[in-house]
């Protein structure tokens, strides 16, 4: 599925991040050599078993190198390799505390290297606690990292990349409620609060971003279809360029509310709701919750067969 993503943390690193010296790890290369001495290959069943088999032999014998070396010079390379095995294993407890360790031996401050802390700690440690639902534990330690990072050239940059992160918690999921209200762009007051009689589609889309425009004759269709029998939608544009917006929405005959604050991606109703990537829509049934997210095409139609056609 296509999506207009954020600013990602690759492309700050790319001119802001200096690169650590690569470490050379002579007793690894020993580790390593010694795997294929633990891991027959001849009865396995799949690719699927010989790569678990690997990593798990992998992970195992990295973990009693660290535990007969526990400060091992090159013991975050270590942790590294653990933390890569555990991911193709789908160990995510114990991938979480590794991850943790792991950080608390990465450069810090100016020196940072992007890509190694937000790419291979930050973002899969806060998917982990996404996952478990773990809030103050993935708050506490962005509010670390942002600190930790105070003092890089792109420091900016980073707190609004871990403000996306750290919105992630209140993206709304099935069953959950939205508060959303605002003046549209024609000074109509919209609250979708006051529209538990109908079945609302809440569309975060841009007219800059090709997927948007690429699903926006489906939701036309949907429109034009169920509006008559309690279909409505609200649009939160991130876009930035007010007059492109309403001369876009005026051809392509988008009557319904849109929000506009042209924040772009610092949207207020984007921030608050955790969205990185778009087009991203929740649709609202009549009781106020949401009822499903992210449906495209036809999937579209057929959630609201199910909840208009009764």
């Amino acid at each position: 599925m296509t999506t207009c993503r954020a600013l990602s943390i690759h492309s700050i690193s790319q001119s802001k991040t200096k690169t650590s010296p690569t470490m050379k790890p002579p007793i690894l290369l020993t580790v390593f050599a010694l795997l294929s001495c633990h891991v027959p290959t001849s009865q396995a069943q799949s690719a699927r078993d010989i790569v678990t088999k690997h990593e798990t032999a992998k992970v195992e014998a990295l973990e009693q190198y660290l535990a007969s070396k526990p400060d091992a010079a090159d013991k975050l390379e270590a942790l590294d390799h653990i933390a890569k095995g555990l991911l193709v294993l789908g160990d995510t407890p114990k991938l979480a505390t590794i991850l943790e360790q792991k950080y608390a031996l990465l450069v810090k401050g100016v020196d940072a290297n992007l890509d190694e802390m937000i790419g291979g700690v930050v973002q899969p440690l806060m998917g982990h606690y996404l996952q478990t639902a773990e809030k103050d534990k993935g708050l506490a330690f962005l509010a670390k990292v942002k600190a930790d990072l105070a003092p890089h050239p792109a420091a900016g940059q980073i707190a609004q990349f871990l403000e996306s992160l750290a919105g992630q918690f209140n993206m709304p999921l099935p069953g959950n409620t939205m508060e959303i209200a605002f003046e549209d762009l024609n000074g109509h007051h919209v609250d979708l609060s006051g529209m538990k009689d109908k079945v609302v589609l809440v569309d975060f889309w841009a007219t800059w971003c090709g997927p948007c425009v690429a699903e926006l004759p489906n939701v036309l269709a949907a429109y034009e279809k169920w509006h008559d029998k309690g279909f409505d939608v609200i649009g939160i544009s991130l876009d930035d360029d007010r007059g492109r917006l309403t001369s876009f929405i005026e051809t392509k005959k988008m009557t319904w509310p849109q929000y506009f604050d042209g924040k772009g991606w610092q949207n207020d109703l984007a921030k608050k709701y955790g969205i990185n990537s778009i087009p991203a829509t929740f649709l609202i049934g009549k009781d106020g919750k949401v009822f499903k997210t992210n449906l495209r095409g036809e999937d579209l139609q057929n959630a609201l067969q199910e909840l208009l056609a009764k």
